[in-house]
C-alpha cells in the first residue's frame, strides 16, 4: 500500500489530492508518478480505470512554469468524452497550483475553443483530428511542449489515428518528456514508442477484477423514453434507502431530478455548473437522509465518500468502463452488499459488452418491471412496516377502534384497507426528457482489413469534428419505507 504523500509530490498538489479526498495510490500511480517526476520517457501498460489519468497528471502538472504562458502539455485522447473528462480531472489536481487544463475536441463550436485558448492554459487535452485542424489554423502551437501523454494510445490505433498522431509529434520539441498509455501493446504502438521515445521506462500493472465483488450488476434493456418509468418502478420496488442515479450531461440531471420531485420522490442533482456551496448543502442533506436519491453527473460523483449507499442506478450507460467503475463503486463498500443497475438502449448493447469484457465481470440481464411489480413492491414495504410495528411499538391506545372496525367487518377487509391506505401507489405524473444519443461502440475490425479501419477512422473523424483528409493531404474543416443499511467507511484511491 502506497500512500500519495510518500511519492514526493508537491505541496500545492498534494492539496488538491487531500481535498479531493484521496489518500492511497493506485499500483500504475505508484510506479508511474516517481519515475515520470524525474524527467524519464514511461511506457504504461494498463487497463481503463486503474488510475491513468493522476498518474500521468500529477507529474505532468509538477513540471507546468505558471510563469510561461504558452501551451506547455499536450494529452492526445481517443475519444471527445475522454478528453473532457482528463481535462476536468487535470483541473482538479492543479487547482492549488493554478494550472489550467482545456479539453479540445470536435462537435464543439471551433471558434469557442479559439476564444477559450486566448485564456492562456498550460495544457491542452485534444482529439487528434480537431488538434490537427487547430494546428493548420496555427490557433495551436506545439514548439514549447514540455511534457506529451499518449492516453489509450491502443484506442487509437484502432480508431485509425495513427498517422495523426505521428503527425502532431512531428511538431513537438525534440527535447521533452513523453507519457504513452495502452491498455495492450500491439506492433504498431511499440513502433511510436521507438521513434518518439528516449530510453522510456515500462510499467506493466497486470488485469485483475476492477469492480467490487460484493456489488450485484444488473442490465436492463429498455427504449430511451421509457427509462424514467423503468427507474421509479424500481426504486418503488426496492426502496433504497440512499440511492445515486447516475446522467450523461447536466441537463439530463437537472430534468431527472426535477422529474422525480414531480412523482413525489426526495431528489436533488449535482453537477459541475454548481456552486460548492450548493454541492456541499445537496451532499449534506444527502448524508442526513434528508434527500433519498442523488442524481449526479460523473465529473460530479467523482471523489465522493458516501457511506450507506445501497443502490446505483445508471440511468445513461457511461461513456467507458473506467466511469461505469467509478459509479458503482460509490456502493458496496466496507464489506457490505451493494446494488447496480444500468438501463440499456438496444443500440448500446456493443458498450454494455465492452464495459463486460473491461472489468471481466457480466452483469445479469434482469426483466422491465410492470406497475404491477412496482405496486406489489409497495405493498410488500407496508406489511413490513406493520409487521415492525407489532413486533416492536406500544398500539395498546389504538386496540378499542380496531375492534370496532371488526365488529362491522371481518378481519382481512380491515388489514387490506389498513394495507391501501398505507402504500404508495406508483405515481404516473407524465414526463418529458431531453433524449440523449446513445453510446455506439463498433466492432472492431482484423487489422488486417485496411478497407474497414479506413471506414472506421473517417466515421470517427466525423464525430470527432476534425474533418477528413483532402486530395492536398491537409484537414477539411468540416417520506417512503425505508430498509435499514448499515454504514461504513473506506480509504480512497484514484481511478
Amino acid at each position: 500500500m502506497t500512500m500519495f504523500h510518500e511519492l514526493g509530490i508537491s505541496e500545492k498538489i498534494m492539496k488538491s489530492i487531500q481535498a479531493m479526498g484521496f489518500e492511497e495510490a493506485t499500483p500504475i500511480q505508484a510506479e508511474t508518478i516517481p519515475v515520470s517526476l524525474q524527467g524519464k520517457d514511461v511506457i504504461g501498460q494498463a487497463q481503463t480505470g486503474t488510475g491513468k489519468t493522476a498518474a500521468f497528471g500529477i507529474p505532468m502538472l509538477e513540471k507546468m512554469d505558471l510563469k510561461n504562458s504558452s501551451i506547455q502539455g499536450i494529452v492526445i485522447a481517443p475519444t471527445r468524452e475522454l478528453a473532457i473528462q482528463v481535462a476536468e480531472e487535470l483541473n482538479r489536481i492543479g487547482q492549488y497550483k493554478g494550472v489550467k487544463a482545456l479539453p479540445i475536441y470536435g462537435g464543439q463550436d471551433i471558434n469557442r475553443q479559439i476564444r477559450a485558448l486566448k485564456n492562456r492554459p498550460q495544457i491542452i487535452v485534444g482529439t487528434p483530428g480537431r488538434l490537427m485542424d487547430h494546428m493548420n489554423r496555427k490557433t495551436i502551437r506545439l514548439q514549447n511542449i514540455q511534457v506529451v501523454v499518449l492516453d489509450e494510445a491502443d484506442e487509437m490505433l484502432n480508431m485509425g489515428f495513427v498517422e495523426d498522431i505521428e503527425a502532431i509529434l512531428k511538431e513537438v520539441p525534440e527535447v521533452r518528456q513523453t507519457l504513452l498509455f495502452s491498455a495492450t501493446m500491439p506492433e504498431p504502438i511499440r513502433k511510436i514508442a521507438e521513434k518518439f521515445m528516449k530510453d522510456p521506462v515500462q510499467i506493466k500493472v497486470k488485469a485483475k477484477e476492477m469492480t467490487v465483488p460484493n456489488i450485484e450488476q444488473y442490465y436492463i434493456e429498455t427504449q430511451e423514453k421509457k427509462k424514467f418509468d423503468v427507474l421509479t418502478r424500481l426504486l418503488d420496488m426496492e426502496s433504497p434507502e440512499l440511492a445515486i442515479v447516475f446522467g450523461r450531461t447536466k441537463r439530463r440531471v437537472d430534468e431527472l431530478s426535477e422529474a422525480l420531485n414531480s412523482r413525489g420522490y426526495a431528489a436533488e442533482g449535482i453537477h459541475g455548473d454548481l456552486t460548492q456551496a450548493k454541492r456541499s448543502s445537496v451532499l449534506k442533506k444527502f448524508k442526513a437522509g434528508t434527500i433519498e436519491v442523488l442524481v449526479a453527473t460523473d465529473v460530479a460523483a467523482r471523489g465522493l465518500d458516501i457511506s450507506g449507499v445501497t443502490h446505483v442506478y445508471n440511468f445513461d450507460i457511461p461513456q467507458d468502463p473506467e466511469s461505469y467503475v467509478h459509479r458503482i463503486g460509490r456502493t458496496g463498500r466496507a464489506g457490505k452488499q451493494g446494488l447496480a443497475y444500468t438501463f440499456v438502449t438496444p443500440r448500446e448493447i456493443g458498450q454494455l459488452k465492452n464495459i463486460e469484457r473491461t472489468t471481466k465481470r457480466s452483469m445479469e440481464r434482469k426483466p422491465v418491471p410492470s406497475m404491477d411489480d412496482a405496486l406489489e413492491g409497495q405493498k410488500q414495504i407496508t406489511a413490513e412496516k406493520i409487521l415492525y410495528t407489532i413486533q416492536n411499538e406500544n398500539f395498546s391506545f389504538y386496540k378499542h377502534m380496531a375492534e370496532e372496525l371488526l365488529d362491522e367487518h371481518d378481519s382481512v377487509t380491515v388489514v387490506a384497507a389498513a394495507i391501501k391506505l398505507l402504500t404508495k401507489e406508483p405515481d404516473q405524473t407524465p414526463v418529458q426528457l431531453t433524449a440523449e444519443a446513445p453510446v455506439i461502440v463498433k466492432d472492431r475490425k482484423p487489422r488486417g482489413d485496411n478497407r474497414s479501419r479506413d471506414n472506421y477512422s473517417r466515421d470517427n473523424r466525423r464525430r470527432d469534428g476534425g474533418g477528413s483528409r483532402g486530395k492536398g493531404g491537409g484537414y477539411q474543416r468540416n417520506s417512503r419505507g425505508r430498509s435499514s443499511s448499515p454504514s461504513g467507511s473506506r480509504k480512497k484511491t484514484f481511478k
